[in-house]
């Protein structure tokens, strides 16, 4: 591997503190950037790349078939390369200073209701054995602290503080942050942890959420579970642990939470993310604003 190109992928790694899948998109990216110069303009030095060249790799993805969704991310992957070529003084300005990223339509993600969340919490849709008892908890987890898919992956058993019915969450960027857990579902930690004492083997000790066999989760795993017991319920297109996440917010959001308090169960840097959620909830301030004002009475 090219030198710049490994001490990028360190840097993503130890620096910025970026997950193995996220190190991995980055470089994909690059690579498949770089491949394109050597083949098209027969130039393997990425020092000396410029607009037009980044150009035409654009217009041979969306020849390709790709979203512009998908085409902005790999120029996001190529932009944060020399914005680190830039910070060790490698280069002296981005090909991409003046690049604006191609438009795309506002994709509105829609939550679970309240009445789906209920009709797949119900114990009938689990079995007694470890994996019912799991997979129920997973989904608990999910809703009711609003954690990311990594961060339930990621999870140790000593996260959990009993007597404080808390739990610590290691979130984007190693940020940690406290959510408090509802007693119900410190009972249900309980019960699974019970379980896991029971399993066999247990390769992965410290983490709390295992296989059958003993290993940690993987992400894979963790979304076809989602997708299997809401499939059931739901006829949403999308069925993820994201959606899960979407649907904690929406719904406190829905019920008086307010904005601020949200976005720090989230675990966001900004206001702005969490005010995406916000327009989910609009159409439960319109159902409210719609019965209650005295005008609509009349």
């Amino acid at each position: 591997m090219d030198e710049n190109k490994e001490a990028f992928r360190n840097y993503l790694e130890l620096e910025k503190k970026y997950s193995l899948h996220t190190v991995l998109a980055y470089t994909t990216d690059l690579d498949f950037f770089h491949n394109f110069i050597k083949e098209q303009f027969e130039q393997d030095s990425l020092l000396e790349v410029n607009y037009s060249q980044i150009r035409s790799w654009i217009v041979s993805l969306v020849d390709s078939g790709l979203s512009n969704t998908s085409v902005n991310r790999k120029i996001s992957s190529l932009k944060s390369f020399f914005r680190f070529l830039l910070k060790i003084k490698q280069i002296e300005a981005s090909p991409l200073l003046k690049h604006k990223a191609l438009k795309t339509a506002k994709k509105l993600e829609i939550p679970f209701s309240e009445k789906e969340l209920d009709r797949v919490l119900q114990p009938i849709n689990y079995g007694e054995d470890f994996r019912g008892i799991r997979d129920k908890l997973i989904i608990d987890l999910f809703y009711s602290t609003g954690i990311r898919r990594a961060e339930l992956i990621s999870m140790k058993v000593y996260n959990i503080n009993m007597v404080d019915c808390t739990i610590k969450v290691l979130g984007k960027r190693n940020k940690e942050r406290v959510i408090p857990l509802l007693p119900v579902l410190l009972s249900e930690i309980k019960r699974y942890l019970i379980e896991r004492d029971k399993l066999q083997k247990i390769s992965d000790v410290d983490y709390l959420l295992l296989t059958k066999k003993g290993d940690k989760l993987n992400e894979t795993l963790v979304y076809r579970l989602i997708n299997k017991y809401f499939s059931g319920v739901s006829e949403k297109v999308k069925k993820s642990p994201h959606i899960l996440r979407h649907s904690f917010a929406t719904h406190l959001l829905n019920q008086g939470a307010d904005l601020n308090s949200v976005k720090e169960l989230l675990g966001h840097s900004s206001l702005a993310s969490t005010q995406v959620y916000t327009h989910s909830s609009l159409s439960e301030l319109k159902k409210v604003y719609v019965n209650a004002h005295p005008r609509n009475k009349k």
